[in-house]
């Protein structure tokens, strides 16, 4: 596996979360399957969007918030440029946000990347797990953060230190159970150092 080519979330409801996607304005982006795997807490990922400007942040997270998601972080200004962080029904994390602070258009649902980060547990064995299977280091800050290259997937990964990633998501770092994730890509099964499950791309059940 060198990059993460689908992403499917495990949900309770998968009716409901095709609903709340399609307001997102994420439907074809995630993959959705049944289940009633035990979960609490803060699962350990968050899944990000980047987008060109306050507006557009604004157009995915309304739109969120409007399909029935629950602000973690209210959209704001700080000095790293402007955003926020929802929670959908289905209990992911996402965050939207810019480096951008002024609008040069209306805004739009429309982003310019989307990306996995894993809070793990230990940054650098995390890092030797995926380079081993493939990946390319983009950007790594010791045992803080490491990014992978992304060059054609429509996912980037990157790895953060769990507590900082939980805070990061205005969440408390508690959590047990399933991460309720599978990540598709390459030709085997495998499982990283935190649990998260990678299945052969092949073998994925098809988008709800």
């Amino acid at each position: 596996m060198t990059s993460i080519e689908t992403l499917t979330l495990e949900v309770a409801d998968v009716a409901a979360a095709e609903r709340f996607y399609a307001a997102f304005g994420l439907d074809d982006r995630v993959r959705l399957r049944a289940s009633e795997t035990p979960t609490t807490g803060f699962r350990g990922f968050t899944l990000s969007l980047t987008v060109s400007q306050p507006a557009d942040a604004d157009a995915f997270l309304d739109a969120a918030l409007a399909a029935g998601a629950t602000a973690l972080k209210p959209a704001a200004k700080s000095f790293w440029g402007y955003g926020g962080v929802v929670q959908a029904p289905d209990g992911t994390v996402w965050k939207v946000a810019t480096s951008t602070k002024k609008n040069t258009r209306p805004g739009a649902r429309k982003f310019d990347e989307m990306v996995l980060l894993i809070g793990a547990s230990d940054v650098l064995e995390s890092k030797r797990f995926y380079v081993g299977h493939g990946f390319t280091v983009a950007k790594s800050f010791g045992r803080k953060y490491v990014e992978f290259a992304a060059p054609s997937s429509p996912v980037k990964l990157a790895l953060y230190g769990y507590r900082a990633l939980a805070k990061d998501a205005g969440l408390p770092a508690e959590g047990t159970g399933s991460h309720r994730l599978v990540i598709g890509g390459g030709t085997a099964p495998a499982t990283d150092p935190d649990g998260f499950a990678w299945e052969a791309a092949a073998t994925m059940t098809p988008a709800a």
